[in-house]
C-alpha cells in the first residue's frame, strides 16, 4: 500500500498522516485519501478533478508534471509527497 505524506499546509487537514492507501496510480491513491478525508479534495484538486496549479506531487522523490501526475503508475511501496508549490518573487 502506498504511503501519502503531506506538507504542513495540508497536515492541518490530515494531522494523523502519513496515510496508507491502496492504488495502482497516483490518482487512485489520492482517491483513497479523499475517501478517508473528504475535506482534502478541494485543496488538492480543482473543480475538474485535476491537480491544482500550485500543488506538486512527488513519487519516491521524483517530481511529477501536473498534467501527468494522476495517471502515473505506482507500486505497493511507493511514497507520495503532496505539497504546495511556491511561486512569485
Amino acid at each position: 500500500m502506498a504511503e501519502v505524506h503531506f506538507t504542513s499546509w495540508l497536515r492541518e487537514l490530515v494531522p494523523d498522516g502519513p496515510l496508507t492507501v491502496r492504488g495502482c496510480t497516483v490518482g487512485d491513491a489520492l482517491e483513497g485519501v479523499f475517501a478517508a478525508r473528504p475535506q482534502v479534495r478541494g485543496y488538492v484538486l480543482d473543480d475538474r478533478g485535476r491537480l491544482r496549479k500550485h500543488v506538486c506531487v512527488f513519487v519516491d522523490g521524483a517530481r511529477l508534471k501536473n498534467a501527468d501526475a494522476l495517471g502515473r503508475s505506482i507500486g505497493p511501496q511507493t511514497r507520495l509527497h503532496v505539497m504546495q508549490a511556491l511561486s512569485g518573487g
